[in-house]
């Protein structure tokens, strides 16, 4: 009897959950031995199967790599899945080369999981520079006017090209343009016929895979109820093995945002849940106790490289013991989100619970105003001289070095130094900060 994909262990705060996602791995040239004892948090069942815990985030390897890190210092914060870019690795150096050198993890020497995005954000992000049609979408490209024609069926057969544990589905994305919103309805259409036909040239190019990757669909409906609703039945009425929720993180505002994520919660089946492109530690909070899984973003390794940093305050809320403010409407505690004809076992009622380790969902203290989480900008001449290591209480190599007990890491005084020299190496150091950071605030909830 296979493995189900996913398996519920517990519940915890809200409606946050954890389990375990098996993955069927594609194209591990190692041996079983080899990638058993990788450090990155995942154990193998049985060959060429990944047991990875839930909820987790993935590193941005847009291209095959995380920025300024090598693959052995990723997994060391405690990621589990990377995930990389269709569009772009199509691009350069093209899928063919990528299968031809093994796959991607032999490719990127990552000896975990994968997953590729579908091209479908691109639909978004380059939309100056694209157009959408019922084939698919054709991009130009800026500097050379290279068009390339992206279809369902084409972003199929890249992805497995690569050799991806878990492929998106591809899908017309919109921003919050009055054009693009405007679409929304039309998008969600075609993202569902998009979603069909990518099925479709799935099941033809896996019929003969003994363990074929995982396919995950994509809801999209902008900010509408009814529309991202229709668009979460559609996806879950299909055999795709999980859902992602597309379209947010792109311009909204973050009540907004918090708003369709509490609607959608009770809507969901069993299936394993991905909020695509969040990647603040108060907006991962709010996700994960909303029922989410997985989680990807650019943010942490982006800000990194730029001097900015995460560390925690002091303040824990459960052991606050200031003055209680008023609390401001956006920070106002949930109440029973109705389920609207949801299956009842689908249904949660949300309930104000802290965590003394890492502080739930909202993003300040609801007695004191207290932010949980603070962002340095170590670039700042009020670090030119600190001792300290960027937070004295994390774990990471760039905070506390292996092997070195008792002794801090990096001062913030020297990698504000590496930044003013513009050396990379302060970049990779933050880097390896803030993706721990945020992988200790995911390990808080299994």
């Amino acid at each position: 009897m296979s493995q189900p994909v996913f398996k519920e262990l517990k519940k915890s705060r809200k409606s946050a959950r954890s389990g375990i996602l098996n993955i069927p791995l594609q194209n591990l040239d190692a041996p079983q031995s080899d990638y058993r004892l990788l450090r990155s948090g995942f154990a193998t069942g049985q060959a060429r199967t990944a047991k990875v815990k839930t909820p987790f985030f993935m590193p941005v390897a847009t291209r095959g790599a995380v920025k300024g890190l090598e693959p052995a210092q990723v997994a060391e914060t405690g990621a589990q899945v990377l995930l990389a870019n269709t569009y772009h690795l199509h691009l350069t150096p093209g899928e063919k080369t990528v299968k031809n050198l093994g796959g991607l993890h032999s490719f990127s020497g990552w000896k975990g999981p994968m997953l590729t995005d579908s091209g479908g954000f691109q639909v978004f992000s380059l939309a100056k520079v694209r157009k959408i049609t019922e084939e698919g979408v054709v991009f130009k490209e800026d500097k050379s006017g290279r068009e390339t024609l992206i279809t369902p069926e084409k972003s199929m057969q890249i992805q497995l090209d690569l050799g991806a544990d878990i492929i998106m589905a591809f899908d017309d994305v919109t921003g919050l343009s009055t054009d693009e919103i405007g679409r929304s309805e039309e998008a969600m259409e075609r993202t569902h016929r998009w979603l069909e036909r990518c099925i479709t040239e799935f099941n033809r190019i896996t019929k003969k895979m003994d363990k074929p990757p995982l396919l995950f669909g994509i809801v999209q409906g902008g900010l509408n109820r009814d529309l991202r609703r229709k668009s979460l039945e559609f996806v879950q009425s299909t055999s795709v093995s999980g859902v992602a929720i597309g379209g947010l993180a792109v311009g909204e505002t973050r009540a907004e945002m918090y708003k369709m994520l509490d609607f959608l919660a009770p809507l969901y089946d069993g299936r394993p849940r991905y909020l695509m492109g969040v990647g603040p530690p108060a907006d991962v909070r709010y996700a994960i106790e909303r029922g989410i899984d997985m989680m990807d973003c650019v943010l942490p390794t982006r800000n990194a490289r730029h001097g900015q940093v995460w560390v925690r305050n002091g303040c824990t809320a459960s052991s606050c013991q200031r003055a209680k403010p008023a609390t401001p409407k956006w920070l106002a505690a949930q109440s029973v989100v109705k389920a609207s004809g949801a299956p009842s076992e689908y249904r949660r009622t949300y309930t104000s619970v802290r965590s003394s380790a890492f502080p739930s969902s909202a993003s300040a203290c609801s007695r004191c105003g207290e932010p949980f989480d603070r962002r340095l900008n170590l670039t700042n001449s009020q670090f030119a001289a600190d001792p300290l290591p960027i937070d004295k209480n994390c774990d990471c190599h760039t905070c506390r070095p292996t092997g070195q007990a008792g002794k801090t890491g990096y001062s913030r005084a020297y990698l504000r130094q590496l930044f003013k020299t513009d050396n990379s190496l302060g970049g990779s150091l933050a880097s390896i900060h803030n993706l721990r950071y945020l992988n200790r605030i995911f390990e808080s909830y299994r």
